[in-house]
């Protein structure tokens, strides 16, 4: 076997600490205070499909490994053990095995053992008794055919053809190892993790507490005694919250522009950083029902898309406007420009774009006499209101009148996963980036957060060689041919990809936000506050 990252990776294990202490010695204590901008649906990780539950939930867990947490630009250079101590391919790249770290106690003091990860797997791909209530990253292991173990502390994952991302996959803070002793329910009210946080206490649409892991299996960690989590749905609230000092951070990646001016005017000595965070906002469309499985009043509604307007309303310039993947620099897999902007809908000249989007909609039966009525169903949080908001004006310009629909969090994922809407202004988080993650999840036919009930087999094979290419250069151009298909069949219009704003009070040390992905950087086990 082709060992990688073996006693390297084990001694890297160990470089968040140092990297702190030369910043200054961490301190031991306190709790950690975060507002949080909305009450999650449950505490289960690998049923959410938002870093709603990610952020407050992932410092519970371990993964077998994680992206580095004090790297910004995810990326298979920066992947560390975690539960695993090393892992190797074999020489034909279908089997990934890992070295698992023995002693690690579960927060009940059961130990963790290769069956765990056996058990977590095995449900993720559908394999157990044990079901999920919702399985929105399934298609992530659509090519492991087994995942096997041999003793306590190896398991190995064996797969149909290579796929050299499974280990971004794995890296993932949407990919924790769940104890095989605790079931499925009880892991969405009581979560139980490895991790360097024990759960306390989930109080819907009011707070959610952690408390520090005396026996966490990382020596000297975590620093901090607890991590509170305050719910606050009301964006202007939170903030003045923070400003006012009574919280210590503020919920990551989710100040806006606008707002992040007024932090820094009231609280100027907030550490303050804007980044891209691999969500678009994109349009879903249900086309499997009228009006919209008619392909001419997609393609209308993609074209009539300002998204420049969007750009300026919301982020005052910036925010970037791109394909299914994020766009460079913070993007890995980004398509040239030129490349963009030969799409339909994405060229600079909007009223073009509109007239040709009206003359689809006359084809279809619609004009100034006969407008299309709709809803716009979309999260009712600001992030998600607020564009909703700006499409509805914008579409109004080729015949349809729309009307402004919203649901709570709890009820958003399962409405749009059982197609259970119209029309809807959508966030799509990648959670790597990585095309694996964001093609099979999204577009590929079945998957439970394809949204749209798009299905293309021809676009599927292009999936399915990108995924085996092991040359990277090759498999970009693959990735980009297959963004530009997506974009032509109005699979799901992207309009812009966000750029957020994340604050901490100047006493809170060791955070870094992650510049392409905001789910994966929430281990928080080396966090500590200089007070």
């Amino acid at each position: 076997m082709r060992s990688v990252h073996a006693l390297a990776a084990a001694a890297l294990l160990l470089l968040p600490a140092y990297d702190l202490a030369s910043a200054g010695e961490p301190k031991q204590g306190g709790i950690l205070r975060v507002y949080h901008r909305d009450s999650p649906g449950s505490a289960s990780i690998h049923e959410g499909a938002t870093y709603s539950i990610n952020i407050p939930f992932m410092p519970v867990f371990n993964n077998l490994v994680i992206f580095d947490q004090h790297i910004a630009q995810n990326s298979q250079d920066t992947i560390r053990p975690e539960l695993a101590e090393s892992w190797a391919w074999s020489s034909d790249n279908k089997k990934l095995t890992f070295k698992l770290r023995q002693g690690v106690k579960w927060h009940d003091g059961k130990p963790f053992t290769s069956a765990d990860v056996k058990c977590t797997f095995d449900m993720l791909m559908g394999k157990s008794q044990q079901k999920f209530r919702q399985n929105p990253r399934k298609s992530w292991y659509d090519q492991v055919s087994d995942v096997t173990v041999n003793g306590d502390y190896e398991a190995s994952f064996e797969l149909k053809r290579p796929q050299p991302a499974l280990i971004s996959l794995l890296a993932s803070g949407y990919t924790p190892v769940y104890p095989c002793h605790v079931s499925p329910a009880e892991m969405r009210t009581k979560p139980i993790g490895t991790g360097p946080f024990k759960f306390v206490e989930f109080k819907a649409n009011e707070s959610i507490k952690l408390t520090k892991n005396p026996d966490y299996f990382k020596k000297g960690l975590p620093h901090l005694d607890g991590i509170e989590f305050t719910i606050i749905p009301n964006r202007s609230t939170a903030i003045l919250g923070f400003v006012s000092g009574k919280f210590d951070m503020t919920f990551p990646t989710e100040v806006s522009i606008p707002l992040l001016k007024e932090v820094k005017s009231q609280a100027p000595n907030a550490v303050c950083v804007v980044e891209p965070i691999n969500v678009s906002t994109n349009i879903i469309v249900n086309s499997s029902s009228p009006p919209f499985d008619n392909i001419d009043i997609r393609r209308a509604l993609a074209l009539a898309l300002d998204r420049k307007a969007f750009v300026q309303i919301l982020f005052e310039g910036q925010a970037d406007i791109g394909g299914t993947m994020l766009p460079a620099p913070g993007g890995l897999w980004a398509m040239p420009k030129e490349m963009l902007e030969s799409i339909p809908g994405y060229g600079p000249d909007i009223n073009a774009n509109r007239e040709e989007a009206r003359k689809l909609m006359q084809k279809a039966g619609y004009g100034p006499d006969k407008r299309l009525a709709v809803k716009v169903s979309t999260r009712n949080i600001p992030v998600y209101r607020d564009p909703a908001v700006i499409l509805i004006d914008q579409i109004k310009s080729i015949y349809i009148d729309a009307e402004l629909d919203v649901v709570d969090t709890a009820q958003w994922f399962p409405k749009v996963a059982r197609k259970d809407y119209t029309l809807g202004l959508n966030l799509t988080g990648n959670a790597v980036d990585d095309p694996d993650q964001s093609f099979y999840e999204n577009y590929s036919c079945g998957s439970e957060r394809n949204y749209t009930n798009y299905c293309n087999k021809e676009i599927e094979k292009l999936f399915d060689q990108q995924s085996a290419e092991t040359d990277v250069a090759k498999r970009k151009k693959l990735v980009w041919e297959i963004d530009k298909k997506l974009q032509e069949d109005v699979a799901r219009p992207i309009i812009f990809h966000a750029r957020q704003g994340s604050c901490w009070q100047p006493y809170v040390k060791g955070i870094t936000i992650m510049v392409n992905s905001s789910y994966n950087g929430y281990r928080y086990e080396d966090v500590w506050m200089d007070k």
